[in-house]
């Protein structure tokens, strides 16, 4: 796992995680910070994120979107209506996708694919449509592929997300109450056959009891669930 010149994976707390690639793409997922009770207070983010995924309109995963987009000359990437939404709040560079689609970003391939939530905005002017929930399959060359499923519940189709890209290191929520607990990841986990589990969602507030150490104990022998904590890197 802990090769220099792989691809680096820090948990932010929360579902936040940023990646940079061995030739230096930055991308940060569903930035949660300035509220976020979880977050390691001093990472620094790096100077220049290239890209800002996010995969629902859920403040916990947008809230701090348009402030490090514009801090840090970020492009959002976000399912159609969610990146319209993001470029009204003042984001000069969007890209609205759908779910199926792939695009480049810098050397990653992003493909977006379902998720099970639910999945509008709010803010001061009231409640909004942005789209549905997904997730990101991340294909880096060299490396393996990456898979972060946003916030959701188990459903049938991970297998096709299996079939199809066949991810290795897997980002799934299990705190529960709003999405899988760690019983619901682990048939996840059977659906999707990764190597290697980083868990997300987890621990952030009251209700998300669900815990590494739970989802360990319920997983196929040879799946590594990583017990990291916010801040924590991984190599891969």
């Amino acid at each position: 796992m802990n090769t220099p010149q792989g691809t680096r994976i820090t948990w932010l707390g929360h579902a936040t995680v940023l990646i940079r690639t061995a030739k230096g793409t930055n991308i940060l997922i569903d930035p949660f910070i300035s509220h976020n009770p979880k977050y390691p207070q001093k990472f620094e983010l790096p100077s220049r994120i290239d890209y800002v995924l996010l995969t629902h309109g859920h403040g916990d995963h947008i809230s701090d979107a348009v402030p490090v987009a514009r801090k840090h000359g970020s492009t959002v990437v976000a399912i159609y209506e969610l990146a319209d939404y993001i470029a009204g709040h003042g984001v000069s560079q969007t890209m609205g996708m759908n779910l199926g689609g792939t695009v480049a970003l810098n050397d990653v391939t992003a493909t977006m694919v379902e998720a099970k939530h639910s999945a509008a905005a709010s803010d001061e002017k009231g409640t909004h449509y942005t789209g549905v929930a997904a997730g990101f399959v991340l294909a880096v060359p060299g490396g393996p592929v990456l898979y972060h499923a946003g916030d959701t519940s188990v459903f049938g189709d991970m297998q096709l997300i299996r079939e199809l890209y066949q991810p290795r290191i897997v980002m799934l929520p299990i705190g529960g109450y709003y999405t899988m607990d760690p019983r619901q990841a682990a048939l996840a986990c059977r659906l999707l056959a990764p190597d290697t589990v980083l868990p997300i969602h987890f621990g952030t507030f009251p209700p998300l009891k669900g815990t590494p150490a739970e989802l360990a104990a319920l997983v196929a022998p040879g799946v590594k669930v990583v017990n990291w904590k916010p801040g924590d890197e991984v190599s891969v």
